[in-house]
């Protein structure tokens, strides 16, 4: 069948197969940059040090350790070791039989070390430097990574003998910042963190390997190649893997051209509700969207009103304890006296979407109890931050918008872009609101027109700062303190306004443990997860009925 699909787009090989072929390789900016931290490193720049490499799986780690083999120069010797599970012995053994050592069986680590050592003295009178690349460092035992801590002991009384690379998932920055670990951290020489491609890069990444393969126009339509990015979070493995499903898919259903619509049912069919754009947490992007949405509950404690009067109200104020508060404000129909939500989609024309769209706006704001603000969310939604609002866009699936429990605004791609307010969400069904009036549709049909992107609106003061970081101080760092000082785990630092180098240091643990970005900043998202125990309304309802009839 893949003869017939690159014989369809006129290709000469499969362009998106996951087993390496250097003529694919794809070096981003990034790439190119990692590249050069690890050159420099093996060369006379590491110092006989150690070179960090780390990025999240199918980023293209061990693309880059290959193309570094490939121009490392003549004089070099790489001993390669792809599986760290082993034993310190094991591992020092291991570094012998890749750089072919005579080691006559012996498993004593002394006896292998020793003559280890030999050899990288006589490699240094020869002229030649010895590499060891170790992959997948994060599982090296803290045995090994002692052992491998006191090879770069081997030295002469002015050069090191052996450069330490380490590549590895982002788990290996966590295991080498353990203080036990210091003295090899103190060692590292260069270091780098690969990230995934932006959007810019992914569709190069697809313009590049569709043309090495052979063909003549890229059948990715600029809608898919933005799909793309987004399901697969820019991790060139995923964008492989997704892309060809969609080659196959397209010819199976005669399709010279792939849209979004096609790449996004490649995604589910490759990750389900893992999706990144549906739900996963794959990458860093992902991991902070999924935290983002986690903690958007906690920004409903801002009170529009109140919020306007201080910094401090827009994070600490109450709101009413009632989930079903706001939603007693709508004049909702009765629904056992209406047509069945599935019964009534189906004969829409497509949906009766538009009528809903117009009062999408308005509905929010009702829910927010912030009649007449529309055109301030609007605003805040289109990027001005000098507004009573904040506003997310975000990705995800039915089951990540129940997880968050707040109404939130599908987004339906069209020329101009349609938003639906979503208050409600059953099993088959979402309650979409128009003003004060709703009407359920069934997600089936929905999921036809809907690829996963919505907006996310809660009030908050316009001059609330945009991040806090070490050295800032004034009475917002002191609110964001005694947030921290109520969460878990609980800073237990002093609670005052300034941020010092303690509460950056928690901040970072803080973001770690919920899979935010680990950069010590408090920004939109660490904020939201500080402040996200304390929501109370509006909430999604997930039982209207019930709720129409208490309200």
């Amino acid at each position: 069948m893949e003869r017939v699909y690159l014989s369809y787009f006129d290709l000469h090989k499969a362009p998106f197969a996951i087993t390496p072929d250097p003529s694919f390789v794809y070096l981003s900016p990034r790439h190119q940059d990692a590249l050069a931290h690890l050159l420099y490193g093996v060369g006379q720049g590491g110092g006989g040090g150690f070179v960090q490499l780390t990025g999240e799986v199918g980023t293209g780690k061990t693309t880059l350790c290959r193309c570094l083999l490939e121009q490392t120069p003549d004089n070099t010797r790489v001993a390669l070791i792809l599986n760290p599970m082993l034993s310190a012995t094991e591992l020092v053994a291991a570094i012998c039989d890749e750089l072919q050592i005579d080691t006559d069986g012996s498993d004593s680590l002394k006896q292998l070390v020793d003559r280890l050592n030999r050899y990288l003295l006589d490699a240094h009178a020869r002229g030649e430097r010895v590499v060891v690349v170790i992959d997948e460092a994060q599982n090296l035992s803290r045995d090994a990574l002692e052992q491998v801590r006191l090879l770069t002991n081997l030295e002469t009384h002015t050069d090191k003998l052996l450069q330490i690379v380490l590549l590895g998932q982002p788990e290996l920055r966590d295991l080498l910042a353990q203080g036990n670990l210091r003295q090899l951290t103190q060692r590292i020489t260069a270091r780098y963190h690969l990230q995934p491609l932006n959007e810019t890069e992914t569709a190069a990444y697809v313009r590049h390997r569709i043309a090495v393969a052979g063909g003549k126009r890229n059948p990715f339509n600029s809608d898919a190649l933005r799909a793309l990015f987004r399901h697969s979070g820019g991790v060139p493995r995923l964008i492989n893997i997704i892309a060809d499903r969609a080659l196959l898919a397209a010819y199976a259903k005669d399709q010279p051209e792939i849209g979004m619509a096609m790449v996004a049912a490649a995604a589910r069919e490759v990750h389900g509700e893992n999706d990144p754009a549906y739900g996963s947490a794959i990458s860093w992007p992902a991991v902070a969207a999924v935290a983002a949405i986690v903690l958007l509950a906690g920004a409903a404690v801002i009170n529009q009103r109140e919020a306007r009067d201080s910094v401090e109200a827009a994070v600490m104020a109450a709101t009413p304890d009632s989930p079903s508060a706001a939603a007693a404000d709508f004049e909702l129909h009765d629904s056992s006296a209406a047509e069945p939500a599935a019964e009534l989609a189906d004969a829409a024309a497509p949906l009766r979407l538009d009528d809903f769209a117009e009062g999408a706006w308005p509905a929010m704001a009702r829910l927010w109890q912030a009649p007449g603000q529309e055109y301030t969310m609007q605003a805040s939604c289109a990027g001005d931050q000098n507004r009573d609002f904040a506003c997310l866009h975000l990705q995800g699936n039915w089951q990540r918008i129940r997880a968050l429990g707040l109404p939130v605004m599908l987004s339906l791609p069209g020329q101009p872009e349609t938003y639906l307010t979503l208050g409600g969400l059953s099993e088959d069904s979402a309650l979409v609101m128009n003003g004060a009036r709703q009407e359920a549709v069934a997600l089936r049909l929905l999921d036809n027109q809907w690829f996963g992107d919505f907006l996310v609106l809660w009030p908050q003061a316009a001059d609330w700062p945009r991040q806090l970081s070490e050295s800032d101080h004034g009475p917002a760092v002191a609110i964001v303190k005694r947030l921290a000082a109520q969460s878990q785990p609980a800073f237990d630092g002093i609670v005052n306004e300034q941020y010092d180098r303690v509460f950056s240091d928690w901040v970072r643990g803080f973001q770690r443990q919920h899979g935010l970005t680990e950069d010590g900043i408090v920004g939109p998202a660490t904020l939201l997860y500080l402040v996200a125990p304390t929501i109370n309304t509006p909430r999604l309802l997930f039982e209207w009925s019930a709720g129409l009839a208490g309200g």
